[in-house]
């Protein structure tokens, strides 16, 4: 049963209604300059979300080498 989030399920009709919406609210031509800034602000987003992932990549611990050590010699028998 899908009961969860039921009313982000958008159909056609719905997208149609909501550009409708839009354009009756900000006009044509506003739209172009709306999405303009929209396009700079995931641009910005994307940036920082890379320079934060190489942060913590450039953060990351590399693996140690331990040095090798030498089997436990026994001293030699007479």
């Amino acid at each position: 049963m899908h009961t969860v989030f039921p009313l982000l399920a958008i159909g056609p009709w719905e997208i149609v209604a909501l550009v409708a919406v839009v354009l009756l609210l900000f006009g044509g031509k506003k739209i172009p300059e709306l999405m303009k800034g929209l396009g700079k602000g995931v641009k910005s987003f994307k940036q920082g979300m890379n320079e934060v992932e190489k942060e913590i990549l450039e953060e990351e611990p590399k693996p140690e080498s331990k040095p090798e050590s030498k089997p436990d010699e026994k001293p030699e028998e007479k």
